[in-house]
């Protein structure tokens, strides 16, 4: 990761904490007066082949201690009373501007994936960490809806997985590396404005 990447990243994560904190509050309250606590999910997710770190998301489903791999439709049932909202608008990833701070992503790179398909595919991800995963991506941009759709129509965890290591880890990693090639600043900076004009279409 460049110096200038690395210094955009902490310039402008701590410009949005510092204007954004009201609005990350009033989520948070919200959250627990509807749907009780914890207010924020914790993921387990690899920056590297051999490290990992804790994703900060606001929770967005009924907590439960078997919860493992990507979400499909097998967990829909779970989704709370405003996590619905939050996961269509992707508010509930405000809260990754401090994984940013800290340097454990940027605003732009590969979504950082869970050990098990790291471990499953690592020539797959030997390449795409070369990378420091991001809070948007190539992928992000242009797969995040079709892979919505296609983990939408899963009725349980083996088939989500099924679907997720056949049909989203090699065309993502395809994008992932494309961005790869071609990733600079001006290049981020257009990625995170398809973003933000994204969200705002929805």
């Amino acid at each position: 990761m460049s110096f200038r990447k690395r210094l955009f990243d902490i310039v402008l994560s701590l410009t949005l904490l510092a204007l954004l904190w009201p609005i990350i509050t009033l989520i948070a309250l919200v959250i627990v007066v509807l749907d009780g606590r914890p207010v924020f999910y914790l993921s387990s997710r690899m920056k590297t082949m051999d490290r990992d770190f804790s994703l900060i998301k606001f929770r967005t489903m009924a907590p439960t201690s078997t919860d493992s791999g990507v979400s499909g439709g097998d967990k829909s049932a779970r989704i709370t009373r405003t996590g619905n909202f939050l996961r269509r608008t992707r508010i509930d990833e405000l809260p990754q501007l401090v994984n940013v701070l800290v340097g454990d992503i940027s605003f732009v790179g590969p979504r950082p994936p869970l050990r098990q398909y790291v471990e499953r595919f690592p020539q797959i991800y030997r390449e795409v960490l070369k990378s420091r995963p991001g809070i948007t991506g190539l992928a992000s941009v242009y797969f995040h809806r079709h892979e919505a759709w296609l983990l939408s129509a899963c009725n349980s965890p083996e088939e989500t997985d099924r679907v997720y290591s056949r049909s989203c880890v090699p065309r993502k990693a395809r994008l992932d590396l494309i961005y790869q090639r071609h990733q600079g600043l001006c290049f981020d900076a257009l990625l995170m404005t398809r973003t933000v004009l994204k969200l705002f279409r929805r």
